[in-house]
């Protein structure tokens, strides 16, 4: 993970969740629909940077013989030094610029990530989390929901904001109810949900 000298100066962090080419690109997960959102994405990013605050790229990262294939239908994905475990080359051009950092993960929420913990343990000035990626009703869902529960945790008054046109899951058309229920899930946990389209068309 690159170095930032003080994470306390950001207000502001947004987090770009398993936008890896094992998703959108090529793989036996990826879904070429996905790419739909990586525009909406881009602008998310540029207002993030333009503003000096921060922002995460989480990526999706196994050994190659990671338990969670396993409960996927042993669907080997994003193992560590293949192209699969890369961001897409659309965003692939922030990932060395200030104020940006990646983050790898093994599990289906980036607050499991031992660098993600610990750079959110530094955040301690961030009143804004804004979320973006895929997939929907796993990673996006899942790491949202426990960012909810540890900011609970530490009785901060942060919120959490996600992007429903910069966020996507595999087979959407087909899978339209886990998407609807978690968007009540995440609403419940005071998640808010913000819908951006009539901005992008500006």
């Amino acid at each position: 993970m690159k170095k930032i000298n003080d994470f306390k100066i950001y207000k502001k962090c947004l987090i770009v969740v398993d936008m890896v080419n094992g998703f959108v690109k090529e793989g036996v997960l990826h879904d070429p629909a996905i790419a739909k959102i990586i525009p909406n994405q881009i602008k998310l990013i540029k207002e993030t940077l333009a503003e000096e605050q921060l922002v995460v790229f989480i990526k999706d990262t196994h050994n190659s013989d990671a338990i969670e294939f396993r409960r996927f239908g042993n669907t080997k994905h994003c193992v560590v030094g293949t192209n699969e475990a890369e961001l897409v080359d659309e965003l692939k051009t922030f990932e060395d610029m200030d104020n940006v950092i990646s983050v790898q993960k093994n599990s289906t929420s980036f607050m499991e990530a031992p660098q993600f913990r610990e750079v959110a343990e530094e955040l301690k000035n961030v009143k804004e989390f804004c979320v973006v990626g895929c997939c929907t009703d796993i990673c996006v869902f899942n790491g949202s929901m426990g960012l909810a529960n540890y900011l609970d945790q530490k009785n901060s008054e942060a919120i959490i904001k996600v992007y429903q046109d910069a966020v996507a899951t595999y087979g959407e058309d087909t899978r339209q109810n886990y998407v609807d229920a978690t968007y009540l899930l995440m609403e419940q946990q005071g998640i808010q949900l913000v819908k951006r389209r009539d901005n992008y068309e500006k």
